[in-house]
């Protein structure tokens, strides 16, 4: 079938650009499914992705927070009829270890299910005449008009709920938020700071001010976005405060001594040495921004003090359970997000590209 993408030509090197474009899809094998896009959420993955792939891995479907309705299943594919309305996430095996110890995220076949631009078995899903175009990103490429998914990255939601505020779910809200209660599950006399508030630390902030946690602490030097924090109760940190102390040292103060838990989403070595910085004896640092080779850590700080700088994928997710408890904490009023999200057209993904980009907006959402 002919649907419409938009395309990445070329890697990135001078500022992200897609062009809307009309390619063949295949129609869905027996274990995939066919899902009309309805919206899909702009993540920095697929703004910094694009500048890392080599040259013959192009032109390239990104996009990895997709909703939609389904219009087709494979003879394979079970718990899931046309006419579902789906939020896609990442994509797992389910077969090796870590999959089956619960750890989806680490799934011995991520790179390849996510990231390669194809099936499994080597085969591409979309071309352009004679010209193949990689996708499968994250087994869904949803910045297109219609995605093919999997029943283990499509997840089944309510048809009353809109999907336009859904989409970031799939994995901007999800890491944010997995990351809170299901990594750090911090207790409401434990201070978290976060440092980098667009839509996957305000989703952290969020999802711990819904926990209960009294003092949560947020460094961004956007204004636009520290307000935004300010809304959920956060204490704010403008970095480039002219003659304010260290920013480490203003947040030790704000947290009376140190945070017992941090969470960089900026991928910059020297913010993220601030968050280590920033840490109580034996607190915790999760560092989830993608971009950097290499991190400074003050290794006499934390050899002197117990702490711990780790990682995590998706937040620690597991998007069939993950999602549909996101999903019942934002009805119940504990993870309030849906004022994160602002929609364009698909044709203003220029603009939305921008605008996110410039701190001007957290979560753009494109629609159909």
């Amino acid at each position: 079938m002919m649907t419409t993408v938009a395309l990445a030509e070329a890697p990135f090197t001078d500022g992200a650009e897609f062009t809307l474009a009309e390619v063949e899809l295949d129609e869905p094998r027996a274990d995939e499914v066919l899902v009309r896009v309805v919206a899909a959420g702009l993540c920095h993955t697929d703004l910094t992705v694009p500048t890392m792939l080599p040259a013959e891995m192009f032109p390239n479907v990104l996009g990895h927070e997709g909703a939609g309705v389904v219009e087709a299943v494979g003879a394979e594919v079970t718990g899931i009829e046309v006419g579902d309305h789906v939020v896609m996430s990442f994509r797992s095996c389910g077969g090796c270890g870590p999959c089956g110890a619960g750890d989806v995220g680490y799934c011995e076949q991520s790179l390849m299910l996510n990231y390669m631009g194809m099936r499994a078995d080597g085969s591409t899903t979309m071309r352009r005449g004679e010209q193949v175009v990689f996708g499968s990103f994250f087994g869904q490429s949803s910045l297109a008009r219609h995605a093919l998914a999997y029943a283990d990255n499509c997840v089944v939601v309510d048809k009353a709920l809109d999907l336009t505020l859904l989409a970031p779910f799939g994995c901007g809200f999800q890491t944010g938020a997995g990351t809170v209660l299901n990594v750090l599950r911090p207790t409401p006399d434990e201070a978290l700071v976060v440092y980098g508030v667009g839509a996957v630390g305000l989703a952290a902030i969020a999802a711990a001010r819904g926990h209960g946690v009294r003092t949560v602490v947020a460094v961004d030097p956007a204004s636009a976005r520290r307000q935004v924090a300010e809304g959920y109760g956060a204490l704010v940190v403008d970095p480039h405060e002219a003659g304010a102390a260290p920013v480490e040292e203003r947040v030790r103060e704000l947290t009376s001594g140190g945070a017992a838990y941090a969470v960089d989403t900026t991928a910059l070595p020297p913010v993220v040495l601030q968050a280590q910085r920033s840490l109580r004896a034996r607190g915790t640092l999760v560092a989830l921004g993608l971009g950097a080779p290499e991190y400074t850590i003050d290794a006499i700080d934390l050899l002197q003090s117990g702490k711990i700088v780790r990682s995590s994928i998706e937040g620690e997710a597991n998007p069939q359970r993950t999602i549909p408890e996101l999903v019942d904490l934002r009805a119940a009023g504990r993870f309030e997000v849906d004022h994160l999200v602002t929609t364009y057209p698909f044709d203003r993904i220029a603009d939305a590209v921008a605008d996110v980009t410039a701190g001007k907006v957290v979560k753009p959402v494109l629609v159909w």
